[in-house]
């Protein structure tokens, strides 16, 4: 079956894909969720609703958790797990994922998102995802953001990413291991508490990878994440050099973000 259904002519070839990263938890008071916090989820918005890009495709579900919703503005037609957002006369396109992938079929679905990536024409590829706040050393305090260039990839410091390689942006490092057993993690992409499907993807790249890709992570904790989505989708505009001349948060941020307000007379 087709991985990817265009709802209009649109071209993916010599843009930037920004992709969220996705996970599978159970934990969050906010389900489900993509990665901890959901703050990739929420700057993708940020850049769907700030630069009024358009859906033009839609992706096959079948490797995620079925979800279905109406669609921002009262658009026709509804929200499907995985989009594809762009317009042409903007360089960058925004693969917006709101469901995680079923604990069955994570490989499967890595496989098929990475077949399309590498068919797509895209200029580079920029993973985005956060990760648990907990899990970080006195030194990475200094900063809420980090970087993963994965080995293998092309050279960033001619193409699209080679803001990322003059920002002051460190590279992720992960102070615990997912293992007991340290001899069990051989892959070179540190572990990623929170970030979901980011390490397998990443760890999935093959040799003879041609796309420029990096990673961003995000240090977040449960919570209301506005802000941390804002300045997720700040950091990304300033590794792709796109000027967002006026931040517009998505209107369903007004009354899906939380939820309805509960009836204060419940409680007298």
């Amino acid at each position: 079956m087709t991985f990817y259904h265009p709802t209009v002519h649109f071209s993916i070839k010599g843009k930037v894909l920004v992709i969220v990263g996705s996970s599978l938890k159970t934990n969050s008071p906010r389900q489900p969720v993509v990665s901890v916090a959901n703050v990739a989820q929420l700057a993708a918005d940020l850049l769907i609703a700030s630069l009024s890009l358009h859906r033009v495709g839609i992706f096959d579900p079948r490797s995620l958790v079925p979800v279905v919703g109406a669609r921002e503005d009262d658009l026709p037609g509804v929200t499907t797990p995985l989009e594809l957002f762009g317009r042409d006369d903007v360089n960058i396109a925004v693969i917006q994922q709101r469901s995680p992938a079923l604990k069955s079929s994570k490989q499967e679905f890595v496989d098929s998102l990475l077949e399309f990536i590498r068919t797509s024409g895209a200029s580079a590829v920029l993973f985005i995802g956060g990760v648990d706040m907990s899990n970080r050393t006195d030194l990475q305090m200094l900063t809420p953001t980090c970087q993963i260039v994965p080995p293998g990839t092309p050279d960033l410091a001619s193409g699209p990413l080679a803001a990322l390689t003059a920002l002051p942006i460190p590279v992720y490092t992960s102070p615990v291991s997912q293992f007991l057993n340290t001899d069990a993690e051989r892959t070179a992409i540190p572990f990623i508490p929170g970030g979901g499907l980011s390490r397998r993807i990443l760890s999935s790249l093959s040799d003879t990878w041609q796309i420029p890709t990096a990673c961003l992570l995000q240090y977040v904790m449960e919570g209301d994440n506005r802000a941390d989505a804002q300045l997720m989708a700040a950091v990304v505009s300033k590794v792709l050099q796109i000027e967002v001349p006026n931040w517009k948060q998505p209107s369903s941020w007004g009354h899906g973000l939380f939820g309805t307000p509960h009836d204060q007379t419940l409680y007298g």
